[in-house]
């Protein structure tokens, strides 16, 4: 008997970081492309993230900045679980782009694998500045499911040099600051336009929205939710 474990039937929770640089004069986002043969969104050009690790929970948050955001976590999901997507975030932003978002600060202990360079360079992750801006779960059917929280955050406050992708994985090619009022002639999935859409109409602000949109995928019906209010999907993505 086949014992796999279908993944299109396992939701995974991710954190996904959309950096913005120029925001209140000529706004760009850090965006890189999906290789083609990827499970999940080939060829897409997407913002760094990935899936939730169990030790991404074993890793230390700097103290201050991560408020308000944490709470508006607990908001939408198991409050103990928002630390770990907080470096979730910080930990995709860092190993797919070379980016560091952090704070002066000497580890406690064994430094994790994977965060040594990230250590060495003397920081630990910080939330500071990062905003909870959505939420999504992919719809069923598709080869991979993530309930995804998108984080803004202002390029200024990135520690490394915010043209610099040489620390960069392969994961993510064509690493680049790509103008907003020029984004939609990339090729982009479709959750990844209504959440830089719900980004443009608050600039130059990006802090959390009132109410975080929710694209919610976890049942038959796809509805669109938001602190207050329910409404139906009509557009898969």
């Amino acid at each position: 008997m086949d014992q796999s474990i279908d993944k299109s039937k396992i939701i995974r929770d991710a954190a996904t970081v959309i950096l913005i640089r120029d925001k209140a004069t000529h706004p760009q986002v850090l965006m890189g492309q999906r290789g083609a043969k990827a499970a999940f969104m080939p060829n897409k050009f997407v913002f760094p993230g990935g899936a939730l690790d169990a030790a991404d929970a074993d890793v230390p948050l700097a103290d201050g900045g991560a408020e308000p955001c944490l709470t508006r976590l607990g908001e939408h999901a198991d409050p103990a679980k928002a630390p770990a997507l907080l470096v979730a975030a910080i930990r995709e932003l860092w190993e797919e782009t070379g980016q560091i978002l952090g704070t002066p600060a000497t580890w406690p202990g064994t430094v994790p694998a994977g965060w040594e360079a990230f250590a060495k360079a003397g920081y630990i992750p910080s939330a500071r500045g990062m905003s909870f801006v959505f939420r999504a779960i992919t719809p069923k059917g598709r080869p991979r499911r993530f309930d995804a929280r998108f984080f803004a955050v202002d390029a200024g406050e990135l520690r490394t040099d915010i043209d610099d992708f040489s620390g960069a994985s392969d994961e993510l090619s064509h690493l680049q600051w790509i103008p907003l009022d020029e984004v939609r002639r990339f090729d982009l999935p479709f959750i990844t336009e209504v959440v830089l859409a719900e980004i443009v109409g608050n600039l130059p602000d990006l802090g959390a929205p009132r109410r975080v949109p929710f694209f919610n995928n976890s049942d038959e019906e796809s509805l669109f939710e938001r602190l207050g209010g329910v409404g139906p999907l009509t557009a898969p993505y």
